[in-house]
Parts: structure tokens; C-alpha cells; sequence
């Protein structure tokens, strides 16, 4: 089983930079995967959860996979509604194609109303459009003649049934964000059974969860995966791995703006996980 780590490409501490430090500090650590996240527009609804500045993810990775030289660089997650689809299959098999072929392109539909309403596109139709927009980006990759990205591997997020589904239906893989693991014991019961529904293989398992370490243990039945003391990530990370996950993506960004002024401690944190986990064979 692999790691990543999703970087902050928003808030306050973030610049040039700082971006350099993480990718550098990131693959230096081994890891295998970077992703960013996605938005167009901050606008209040998006400000409260991922203050400006926001770097955009195609410009933000095409720049670190001339820094990086092994390393896989991803979106987590690009929404897919916001642009045009030819656009997008366009500047991912780009970037996958300049960047040796390290693009993972995590997808959603989105949930910020306001920045919907601000791009001019119909929040009630976004999962159809979703839909569409994916099938058109797969139909143009098959021009290889012209796009030359090859099938870019898709992660369709979501925690929602639509989500699981559309996975099953578009994805190569399925990737959840922050969740508990008895939820996701039982979606992934949910997901097998949507593939079988739909005479479709079971799509790959790669989620994201928090990176929250504590000094003593976190207990109660709300706790995320993530989220305790070294030995109950480490746990927590065993239980993905028997749940079938073949990449798991660390989320060291606690929803504080000011995290961003100071990605040591997150650095530490990330350290710490890979001192002390075995990836296995």
C-alpha cells in the first residue's frame, strides 16, 4: 500500500515558495503521491473552509512536476463542472504527458453553491454534467494521435451513493474523504454490490483521511481515521490496507488558516508516519 499527502494550495502561508518546500519535502519523505485541491473562485461559502490565496491545480502541478522527478501529482479534487471538458482532457493529458506520466486526476462534483452561481453553471444538473464531462474526457484521450495522455487514472470522490456509484460507472478507483471506519467498512459492502449491479469490475480503493496527531489516544465512535496517536494511525492505516486500499492520501490541513504559516509541524507529523510505517511488499 502506498501514501500521499495533500498539500495546501490556498490560505495564507502559501506561496511559491512554500509550495516548493512541500513537493521537495514530500518525495524527500518518500511518499508517493502530492495532490492539490480545486477552486476557481473563493468565494465566501469557499473562503471559510479554503481562505486565499488559491493556487489553481493544473497551473500549481504542471509547475511542481518540474520540481519533483518520481513523484505522482494529483487533484483531490478537481471539480469537474467548472470547465469545459475538452479543456480539461486537453491540460491533463498535457500535464501527464510533460510530466512522464505522473497524473492522477481525482474528480468531484462539487458543493459550493455560491462559487456555482459566480461560474455560471447549474448546481442542480452539476452530477449529470459530471457524468457527461467524464465520458467526453475518456473519448478524447483515445485520440492519441492528438492528446497523447494515455487513460489518465480518474478517482471519482464523493462519500454519497452517487459518488460511490459514479466509481463504479467512470472511475478507476473510488477515493473517500475523511470519514470513520466502520462508515467506510460498510461502503465499500456498498460499492461491491453497485459493481455487481452494474455486470462492472469493483473499482480501486484509495481514500483520504485526516492527519491529526495526538498525544494520547482519541476514543468515542465519531473519531476519523487519521486521527490519535502515532499507534492509532499506524491501526488505522493496517485496517485500509485489509479493507483492500492501494493508496491512502494524508490530509495534514485541520482547518485552521493559520496551519498554513507553519507547515514544519505538518512536516513533522508526515515524518513521523513514515518512520514508523511499513508499506509492505
Amino acid at each position: 500500500m502506498r501514501l500521499g499527502v495533500n498539500v495546501p494550495n490556498f490560505g495564507p502561508g502559501t506561496r511559491p515558495d512554500v509550495l516548493r518546500r512541500w513537493a521537495r519535502t514530500v518525495e524527500g519523505l518518500g511518499f508517493d503521491l502530492l495532490m492539490v485541491s480545486d477552486h476557481v473562485v473563493v468565494t465566501p461559502d469557499v473562503g471559510e473552509q479554503y481562505p486565499a490565496p488559491f493556487y489553481e491545480p493544473f497551473t500549481t502541478l504542471a509547475w511542481l512536476a518540474g520540481l519533483t522527478s518520481t513523484i505522482r501529482l494529483g487533484t483531490t479534487v478537481l471539480i469537474v463542472p467548472y470547465r469545459h471538458p475538452l479543456l480539461i482532457a486537453r491540460m491533463a493529458a498535457n500535464l501527464n504527458d510533460l510530466s512522464g506520466g505522473r497524473l492522477v486526476l481525482g474528480v468531484g462534483v462539487g458543493w459550493a453553491r455560491q462559487e456555482f452561481a459566480a461560474l455560471n453553471v447549474s448546481f442542480g444538473e452539476r452530477g449529470r454534467l459530471t457524468d457527461d464531462y467524464l465520458r467526453a474526457m475518456r473519448a478524447a484521450w483515445a485520440n492519441d494521435s492528438d492528446y497523447r495522455g494515455g487513460q489518465i487514472p480518474i478517482w471519482v470522490g464523493g462519500n454519497s451513493d452517487a459518488g460511490l456509484r459514479r466509481a463504479v460507472r467512470l472511475g478507476d478507483a473510488w477515493h473517500p474523504l475523511r470519514f470513520r471506519l466502520g462508515w467506510l467498512r460498510e461502503a465499500v459492502d456498498r460499492m461491491k454490490a453497485a459493481a455487481d449491479e452494474e455486470g462492472r469490475p469493483v473499482p480501486a480503493l484509495a481514500p483520504r483521511i485526516v492527519l491529526r496527531l495526538t498525544s494520547g489516544p482519541v476514543a468515542g465512535p465519531e473519531r476519523l481515521a487519521g486521527e490519535g496517536t502515532i499507534e492509532q494511525v499506524i491501526d488505522d492505516l493496517e485496517q485500509l490496507r485489509l479493507l483492500g486500499a492501494e493508496t491512502v492520501l494524508l490530509d495534514p490541513f485541520n482547518k485552521d488558516p493559520e496551519e498554513t504559516n507553519h507547515p514544519e509541524l505538518a512536516w513533522q507529523a508526515l515524518a513521523t508516519v513514515v518512520a514508523n510505517f511499513d508499506p509492505g511488499d
